[in-house]
This record gives C-alpha cells, structure tokens and sequence, in this order.
C-alpha cells in the first residue's frame, strides 16, 4: 500500500532558518574582520619601524612581509563580502 506525502518537513524549516541566521552572522563577522585585520596590520608596520631602527633590519622585513599577508587576507575577506551580498 502506497503513502501520500502530504506534509511540510519542520526539519527543513529549522534548516533553511539555521543558514539564514549564519549568513547574517557572517555579515557582520566579515566586516570586523576586515577592520580588525587593518589595526593588526597597522600595528605590525609601527613594529617594523621600531626595529628597524633598532637595527634589526630582517626582522622589519618580515613583519613587512606579514603586513602584506595581512593585505591580501583582507582582499580576500572583501571579495567573500561582496559575493555574500551580491547573492
């Protein structure tokens, strides 16, 4: 004997909402990322300066190095950003 699916799945429901919520989460997440990447990096460039004049010129270059990584993790983040709000 054959049953008729004749009911809506609450499951999937709670499902679609759970994502919704996350989505909006990460829409605010992404953005303080971002931002917050920017201090670290501003901070590791004041670094750099101190000890270069500390004379501790291949340690400046490295955290030169991390500012960099830092900028392009932060192109990154703008780019998830943007196609999270693009859809």
């Amino acid at each position: 004997m054959e049953q008729i699916h004749k009911h809506t799945h609450a499951a999937s429901e709670h499902e679609a909402k759970a994502v919704s919520d996350e989505l909006a989460k990460l829409c605010i997440l992404l953005p303080h990322w971002i931002e917050h990447n920017g201090e670290h990096a501003e901070s590791f460039r004041e670094w750099a300066e101190k000890v270069r004049g500390m004379g501790l010129e291949e340690v400046a270059q490295r955290i030169e190095e991390a500012v960099g990584y830092m900028a392009a993790c932060n192109e990154a983040l703008t780019a998830a950003l943007k196609a999270l709000e693009e859809g």
